[in-house]
């Protein structure tokens, strides 16, 4: 388990077991929830990450250990910090910044 997490860190989470179209298995994902909910309570709130390639205006893509892959945003949710296998590193600045913009757009009123 990974003691001490933050925001746009990279870990390896265990994401079974998963429901429908729930992304599922073992797989990196990006930690969105604030440093400070992250250093208070015991769960996180991840966005997983998908080798598969899609034009969908909720996933942002990233290249991490020289692998191409999409942060898929339509798929957060919270899970206990137990899930989080290990740190992997960061999510870098410009994408983060990007993930951050579509989080907004998703959640933004719209009334």
């Amino acid at each position: 388990m990974v003691k001490q997490v933050r925001r746009y860190d990279i870990c390896l989470a265990n994401l079974d077991p998963a429901r429908g179209s729930e992304i599922q298995k073992m797989r990196p994902c990006v930690v969105i929830s604030p440093d400070e909910m992250n250093l208070h309570i015991r769960t996180v709130i991840i966005a997983p990450t998908t080798s598969t390639q899609r034009d969908y205006p909720s996933c942002v893509s990233v290249t991490f250990q020289r692998k191409k892959g999409q942060v898929v945003l339509d798929q957060i949710r919270t899970v206990d910090k137990s899930r989080l296998v290990k740190r992997l590193g960061v999510l870098p600045d410009a994408r983060a910044r990007e993930v951050a913009d579509v989080l907004q757009e998703i959640f933004a009123y719209g009334g």
